[in-house]
């Protein structure tokens, strides 16, 4: 763990009691949680607070995974660097998605927490959309397991009403798993399906009116 790490880790803990006053939150599984060694983070995306909900509620640091835009803003920038954000274009250039790879595996090889939004951006309407392939990718490429949360409520924070309603917010971690490994160039049908097997560990960790496009009585494959 940097030095930066080790000051966001006590900022974290510092700033988590505001957290306790706002929202009326909880968090399920939290044993889950490997203590030591690589990982990475997939969670579902609504509203901009979660990566904040995710970072209260592990006992270690996360390194996210976010937009290039963000890191051209002069105030951003040097946040995100200082915090050990990885920079994701969405491009879909060919040398983008080796830039991704090798942040990602230097992460990892550190033994790191690498956070990620495999919908690559927010739900505007709380349904689990349907998953980008880099997560998965990224998975099968590196061997690591993959830890998924599901994030339900956050879509209540809208406005300013939600001060005082003090939303109920529920981060809900589930367990390890991995997916098959692969070393070679993965075609269009592996990526689709690896990636819905992702997504829907997702979605088994949120109420059936949050999983979108996983629920069981869709399909999510196509």
């Amino acid at each position: 763990m940097t030095r930066a790490q080790k000051i966001l880790l006590i900022l974290s803990r510092i700033c988590k009691p505001v957290f306790n006053i706002l929202f009326s939150w909880k968090v399920e599984g939290r044993d889950n949680i490997p203590s030591t060694g690589p990982l990475i983070l997939i969670a579902n995306h609504v509203n901009l607070s979660d990566p904040f909900f995710l970072i209260f509620s592990f006992p270690r640091c996360i390194n996210f995974m976010a937009k290039e835009e963000l890191f051209r803003s002069p105030f951003l920038r040097p946040w995100l660097r200082w915090a050990g954000s990885v920079s994701i274009s969405r491009r879909g250039k060919v040398s983008d998605k080796q830039k991704m790879l090798r942040s990602s595996r230097d992460v990892l090889e550190n033994g790191l927490i690498l956070g990620m939004f495999p919908e690559g951006g927010r739900s505007r309407d709380g349904k689990l959309r349907k998953g980008k392939p880099g997560s998965a990718v990224i998975a099968s490429k590196t061997n690591v397991p993959i830890l998924p949360v599901g994030i339900a409520g956050t879509g209540k924070i809208k406005g300013i009403s939600w001060l005082w309603k003090r939303p109920g917010i529920v981060v809900n971690i589930g367990k390890p798993f991995k997916l098959p490994p692969t070393n070679g160039q993965m075609s269009k049908s592996q990526m689709q399906l690896l990636t819905a097997q992702l997504m829907k560990e997702i979605a088994a960790l949120l109420p059936p009116e949050y999983q979108g496009v996983y629920g069981k009585n869709e399909d999510c494959e196509g």
